[in-house]
């Protein structure tokens, strides 16, 4: 990575690093690292670094930041709506937005295979790159940096949009909720079927759609993607409510035809 690519990205973290190495390695996909191992001669650069391993420790200051800060928070909400709210603040969905608005994509290490298939873009890479670079700043600078960007990047911006202080919990169970809204309005029950299931047993994704079968809908479907099939089916059920809020005519058309006689 070139230094000006560097000092943008600091300026975006609000850090500067000491051990720009460690950086540089949070943002090297293994793709790139191992290709660079085959094209050294003889193997005498050894085994290069990339960002798996730091993804993984980046993974765990970030669940521990957030429930700390949920746990301070919200000392009256029960342990399930916490575990819910903290399952959205660091689930994929959420993490994508935020490496995308630190366009990390932009400074990916990757290998030509990956590049070609548009890896930069690709959720499950940016969302291991921000865990990754979340590790970085824990190595480089010790608790209080990862934590500072933590909160202010990820945790305090998504409470605000959420409102939690003067509204209800959030939906987080979106089967659930979209299993309640078709049964109050005689509709029938969704339809979800895992239509693709891809990659190594360590990363897989999961593909599901799900259908609404029924004439006041048109049998919308819903598709989306996780790297589980019940965090696919979640933001498939997601998708639906969103398609149901924004087709009101739908649910009424439905609630008449089930108390016509």
């Amino acid at each position: 990575m070139k230094a000006r690519e560097i000092i943008a990205l600091e300026e975006s973290l609000g850090y500067h690093f000491r051990q720009r190495e460690l950086i540089e390695q949070a943002l090297t996909h293994s793709s790139q690292a191992r290709e660079l191992e085959a094209l050294s001669p003889a193997g005498r650069l050894g085994r290069r670094g990339d960002n798996e391993l730091l993804e993984f420790m980046g993974d765990a200051v970030l669940g521990l930041v957030t429930t700390e800060a949920l746990f301070h928070r919200f000392p009256d909400l029960q342990e399930g709506h916490l575990s819910k709210l903290r399952a959205h603040l660091v689930g994929q969905r959420h993490l994508l937005k935020v490496a995308e608005h630190l366009q990390l994509g932009h400074y990916l290490h990757l290998g030509r295979g990956e590049e070609k298939s548009g890896g930069r873009s690709k959720a499950t890479l940016l969302v291991d790159a921000l865990e990754a670079v979340l590790a970085a700043l824990y190595l480089d600078g010790g608790w209080e940096p990862a934590r500072n960007f933590i909160l202010r990047a990820i945790v305090e911006p998504e409470l605000a949009h959420m409102k939690l202080e003067t509204s209800s919990m959030p939906v987080m169970d979106f089967k659930s909720a979209l299993q309640e809204r078709l049964q109050a309005n005689g509709q029938r029950q969704p339809v979800y079927e895992l239509v693709k299931e891809e990659g190594p047993e360590h990363k897989k994704m999961f593909t599901v759609e799900v259908r609404l079968e029924s004439p006041e809908t048109a049998a919308f479907v819903a598709r989306a993607e996780g790297t589980t099939k019940k965090q696919a089916e979640q933001e498939a059920a997601r998708q639906v409510l969103e398609y149901l809020a924004a087709h009101p005519e739908s649910t009424t058309q439905a609630a008449r035809n089930g108390s016509a006689p």
